[in-house]
């Protein structure tokens, strides 16, 4: 065979797999109405995408949360439902709820300089044993005191999880049996 011949072979070969590619009609990607059949597929998400199209808190997502936190049976599950999120991490359902102004949401703080509220704060209170999160901001991750006018870290209390978020208000969720 000639060199032009097989060229004209491998064109046609070209030609013919991209026509076949073209008219492939696209793959349309899994939808979810289970928040954990969800979360095993995704593997992680901060926020469910589209690919999820169930309740925007689902009530197993609540029940367990509940379950996981020891909340008594008789415990209205409204605040938890208006007060919970969801998200997935590492193939799980992972819950937290608001309750005592816990920040769900906002990934933790590791910033070791003090804001100017720490700074005011402490100008006013040069020596207070420990500056209220009110002040810090309650995704620190560290407790904060004065020293002669000035904030200061006392210890880190806690570690961001793997996707960033106070490992210590979020919880791995399983499905209700």
């Amino acid at each position: 065979m000639s060199n032009r011949f097989c060229l004209y072979l491998l064109t046609l070969a070209i030609v013919a797999l991209a026509a076949v590619g073209c008219a492939a009609t696209p793959a349309t990607p899994a939808t979810f109405t289970d928040p954990f059949a969800y979360c095993a597929a995704v593997g992680a998400a901060d926020t469910p995408d589209s690919r999820y199209t169930g309740p925007q808190m689902p009530e197993e997502v609540v029940k367990a949360l509940r379950a996981e936190l020891g909340t008594p049976a008789d415990a209205p599950m409204e605040p938890f439902t208006a007060g919970s999120f969801w998200r997935c991490m590492d193939g799980q359902v992972w819950g937290c709820f608001v309750g005592a102004n816990l920040p769900c949401t906002t990934k933790a703080d590791t910033s070791q300089t003090p804001s100017s509220e720490m700074n005011e704060f402490c100008k006013a209170n040069p020596n207070a044993d420990v500056v209220p999160m009110a002040v810090t901001g309650r995704a620190t991750v560290y407790e904060w005191r004065c020293t002669d006018g000035a904030p200061a870290i006392v210890k880190q209390f806690v570690e961001p999880d793997a996707r960033g978020y106070l490992s210590n208000i979020w919880y791995a969720l399983k499905p209700a049996k």
